[in-house]
């Protein structure tokens, strides 16, 4: 998706002039394939250089802006050992930030995590929304823990990404829900639901990297329609473009849904989406225009199903989604914006 704007060895920024600055970012780098650190290297502003994430950068490194994404991922491991150390490790991370006055970023991806997490990760998150100076709100319906202060920036579209990608033909009656397949995305339910609709000529595609419990499930339910296809993997960007491409709708039936770069992926590539009604979908349709984006109340069963695929077929659309406020550059020059209100909160810069 584009070349970070600087590695972690740049030089350190000068945030007390209002020159460069440098931001440590609580994600993974890059692997090769499209995901939403890629936004975050690739979107920074132009007087914005960016690193990644390590214990090592964090405790150690020189940054003037901490930017926390999903802290719970700061903390968690399957190993017991490691998620105490790393436990030890944010303590530490937090003084150091609170000691040097760098302040916090956090993105309120979701309200909460999607899986729980225990009473001592819980504390861990009270003291990252206790040490936050800013948070980045990714839709108008969101509001910041207690009133701290906040800026609106959304997520980024993907249309430069997959431009070089071929696309598919959409094809009449071919439903897809594509995306890492956890319980409460609800590929289960849409699977029951495709089932009872006894059409011949429909198909549902199901893709994606399930978890381990959640796949033998998904295989099972899948050889009793033949209808059915799985493409259990991590899905590389460009056979997400050709799944989501050959759609005449894609499927979100989500349990609880706040953001989702699926479904700006999905309207990046111009197909309409079935998702759960919600103040957050409910702006985003707006925002895009009437036909795009088609939001079911209730549980999602077959009726829903049916619905939303006439819907689709009903609803006039005369134009792409309207995605321009979710330009690369208009989304990195928000960023920025908003690191340089973080360090005017702190007394080190000014906005």
């Amino acid at each position: 998706m584009g070349e970070a704007r600087a590695s972690a060895t740049a030089a350190p920024a000068s945030a007390r002039d209002g020159s460069r600055l440098r931001v440590l970012h609580c994600l993974a780098p890059p692997d090769g394939t499209t995901r939403y650190v890629d936004q975050m290297l690739a979107g920074a502003g132009g007087d914005v250089d960016v690193a990644t994430f390590s214990w090592r950068e964090a405790l150690l490194g020189r940054y003037d802006v901490l930017h926390v994404h999903w802290p719970e991922q700061l903390v968690r491991s399957r190993s017991r050992w490691r998620r105490a150390a790393r436990h030890v490790a944010l303590r530490a991370l937090l003084a150091r930030v609170r000691r040097t006055r760098t302040p916090v970023v956090r993105t309120l991806h979701n309200p909460a995590p999607h899986e729980h997490g225990t009473s001592a990760e819980a504390r861990a998150m009270a003291a990252v929304d206790a040490a936050t100076t800013l948070y980045v709100l990714l839709n108008p319906a969101t509001r910041a823990p207690g009133g701290a202060p906040a800026v609106p920036v959304p997520l980024g579209h993907y249309r430069d990404v997959f431009a070089h990608h071929p696309r598919a033909a959409a094809r009449r009656g071919h439903l897809v829900t594509v995306g890492l397949l956890r319980p409460y995305k609800g590929a289960e339910a849409l699977l029951a639901a495709f089932r009872a609709l006894p059409d011949p000529d429909l198909r549902l595609t199901v893709a994606g990297r399930p978890t381990a419990d959640l796949a033998p499930r998904l295989v099972a339910a899948a050889e009793e329609d033949d209808r059915v296809t799985l493409d259990l993997r991590f899905v590389p960007d460009a056979t997400f473009v050709q799944h989501v491409t050959s759609a005449e709708l894609v499927v979100l039936p989500y349990q609880e849904m706040t953001n989702s770069g699926i479904l700006v992926a999905a309207l990046s590539l111009d197909r309409p989406c079935l998702v759960p009604a919600s103040p957050t979908n409910a702006a985003i349709a707006a925002e895009v225009g009437p036909g795009w984006v088609l939001q079911y109340e209730g549980p999602f069963d077959e009726r829903v199903l049916r619905e939303g695929l006439a819907r689709a077929r009903a609803v006039p659309r005369h134009a792409p989604p309207d995605l321009s406020a979710r330009d690369t550059a208009a989304v990195g020059a928000a960023h920025d914006a908003a690191y340089r209100a973080a360090l005017a909160l702190t007394g080190r810069g000014r906005p």
